[in-house]
């Protein structure tokens, strides 16, 4: 008898395979903490209200993740990995870059809107570690490849 293949459990499985490749290849570590209102004006879009996401899932970035304005508009895929006092959550959340980081120096790689913060963390303030990757690199890795002719 010949071995039958569920095709939406094939993919599936395949989908984990290279999420899970992806994830653990290319993600970083950083941390995050809370930030909160007024969050106008930013450095990406000044006093435009229109630049936050749905969901208000945005976030400043430090210096390394800046990349000298290039980040605006950026989104991430991030998850808490560890704190004091056990703050995580196991959610992983879409963020996208709106503003550079207000404080100088920068207390952390993520400066997370209460309501971005909130979705991976228990705890309304704490010092997260988390795992990082920007989600376009996910999407293209995802992409079929087409080849060339």
């Amino acid at each position: 008898m010949a071995l039958q293949h569920n095709k939406p459990t094939t993919m599936a499985l395949l989908f984990f395979l290279v999420f899970e490749h992806i994830s653990t290849a290319r993600a970083d570590i950083g941390t995050a903490i809370v930030y909160g209102p007024p969050y106008l004006p930013t450095r990406c879009n000044g006093n435009n209200i229109d630049q936050f996401p749905p969901g208000n899932f945005f976030v400043a970035v430090n210096e390394g993740l800046w990349d000298n304005g290039a980040a605006c508009g950026r989104r991430y895929r991030l998850r808490c990995l560890s704190g004091r006092n056990r703050p995580c959550k196991t959610d992983i959340i879409e963020v996208q870059v709106v503003n550079f980081c207000p404080k100088s120096p920068c207390p952390s790689s993520f400066l997370m809107s209460k309501e971005a913060f909130s979705a991976i963390s228990r705890l309304s303030s704490a010092k997260l570690n988390v795992e990082y990757i920007e989600y376009d690199i996910i999407s293209e890795a995802l992409q079929p490849v087409v080849p060339l002719l």
